[in-house]
């Protein structure tokens, strides 16, 4: 198979550590398996730019109902507490800037979410490749 990511294979030239049936991975994912039931999932590290844009679809398509509720909740507060604290006369324009932090959070902190619960589910590191990115990345704390 060819590979999509061509200049982007690690160190030792092995397509960034091959995905499951071989499949390329692009540099910035990783793949975390759960030992006792050998479920695997694979998902970016950094910024999630589909969480940015389409919250909260991102968490429904990964059916990682946790996190969806912990959207919801907090984005529910948030309005709430703007509501309050905003005058009626001045909600339109505060409004969009409102959502567009909200986006950026997300889009900021969904993907260290997403993993902490897999990991606090039973999820390790697939291989050394996501490991390491995982670890620099600061969503993973080797276990002494």
């Amino acid at each position: 198979m060819q590979d999509p990511f061509k200049g982007f294979n690690d160190d030792d030239g092995n397509n960034n550590g091959n995905g499951p049936q071989g499949l390329p991975l692009p540099p910035n994912y990783a793949t975390v398996v759960n030992p006792k039931t050998g479920n695997m999932r694979i998902a970016k590290v950094g910024f999630s730019w589909t969480m940015f844009l389409f919250h909260p679809f991102p968490s429904i398509f990964r059916a990682d109902w946790y996190n969806l509720l912990c959207i919801i909740g907090v984005e529910l507060g948030l309005q709430m507490l703007f509501f309050l604290l905003v005058p009626l006369n001045d909600r339109a324009a505060a409004s969009s800037v409102v959502e567009l932090g909200i986006a950026v959070l997300w889009g900021a902190i969904y993907n260290l979410m997403y993993y902490r619960h897999l990991f606090t589910r039973g999820f390790v590191p697939a291989d050394e490749r996501s490991r390491d990115l995982l670890t620099r990345a600061h969503y993973w704390k080797p276990q002494d």
